[in-house]
């Protein structure tokens, strides 16, 4: 399985609730710390951890958070 995702640390990304796998919530803004790949899935269902901080209204920095995040939504 090959991937080609480029998500650069402190980018700043607009995520809907379809972006992520089991969302909590509406869209979330979130600044990116971390970046993991979830290999142990079939190729059609790939997805990609993101860790990092929501971003809040007013660009004031929320709780540390995970995301399962489509890596289709990531493509270069």
């Amino acid at each position: 399985m090959a991937f080609d995702v480029r998500v650069q640390l402190g980018q700043a990304l607009q995520l809907t609730a379809d972006d992520r796998r089991h969302p909590t919530d509406g869209p979330v803004t979130l600044w990116v710390t971390g970046v993991r790949l979830v290999a142990n899935r079939p190729e059609h269902d790939a997805w990609i951890w993101l860790e990092g901080m929501k971003i809040m209204h007013g660009g004031q920095l929320g709780d540390r958070t995970q995301v399962l995040v489509r890596a289709s939504r990531l493509r270069p």
